[in-house]
């Protein structure tokens, strides 16, 4: 026995550690998610951060409003862009190209919103390094700039998660190169006449989104206090189908 009641085979929970997923759609994320967070809720499982891009998606989270979805199913479709219920808290958000989404399955280390603040340091530390300076609101969650002279907010990133057990699950949308044209199909975050803009909008430069993420991650660990190691990229699709093969619980 390594300690009392303790055999020397028990298994070891691994390190948090984090993955870059690239370009996913988003149903296969959020499988992925709840397998994770059942693998950490019965303490087999690492926590993990989640970095990845969606295919053009629309989510509605628990408290959406169908009505704020403008577009027609018909506009949609030839935009190529499709609809997900998603267990998030919040209202209506777009996923799509050129945006850094991220979703940490972590242990909470307080409370919800202490957790949300946490996100909001992290990011909003990596944006300040590409001279951007961000402040999160609590009253309508997520990153905003302040553009002066009588300009309205404008929102470069939204936060949005889910818990069960105090393990997380969702979490953030960056707008990087995002086509902001986009938002116009939707009513944000169910906020109406909200301006919405992007690193690339405000700096005429983004980076690309693979080599984001490695600083985000960083960025966030930090902010969470947590070591996150890199893992070797895996698609989700490949991630999921290994933990269908290993016996993970459906939900």
């Amino acid at each position: 026995m390594n300690r009392e009641g303790a055999s020397p085979l028990a298994e070891v929970v691994p390190a948090p550690e984090w993955l870059w997923l690239g370009r996913v759609p988003f149903a296969e994320t959020a499988e992925l998610q709840e397998r994770l967070r059942e693998d950490v809720l019965a303490g087999r499982g690492a926590e993990t951060l989640l970095l990845c891009e969606h295919d053009p998606v629309i989510t509605l989270g628990r408290s959406a409003r169908r009505e704020h979805v403008l577009a027609s199913a018909e506009d949609l479709a030839r935009r190529g862009v499709t609809v997900h219920a998603a267990s998030r808290g919040g209202d209506v958000t777009y996923h799509g190209p050129g945006q850094l989404v991220g979703y940490p399955i972590l242990r909470l280390r307080g409370g919800l919103v202490s957790h949300l603040e946490a996100m909001a340091r992290g990011l909003a530390a990596m944006l300040a390094s590409f001279g951007i300076d961000a402040s999160f609101r609590r009253d309508a969650p997520g990153l905003w700039i302040d553009r002066g002279k009588g300009n309205p907010l404008a929102k470069i990133c939204a936060f949005g998660v889910h818990v069960r057990h105090r393990v997380t699950m969702h979490g953030f949308a960056l707008n990087v190169s995002t086509a902001l044209d986009a938002f116009d199909l939707i009513v944000p975050c169910g906020l109406r006449d909200v301006a919405v803009t992007s690193m690339g909008a405000l700096t005429g430069d983004a980076p690309a989104l693979a080599a984001l993420a490695p600083r985000a991650a960083g960025a966030l660990a930090h902010a969470f206090g947590v070591s996150f190691r890199e893992r070797a990229g895996a698609s989700a699709a490949d991630e999921v189908s290994r933990r269908h093969c290993i016996g993970g619980s459906d939900h």
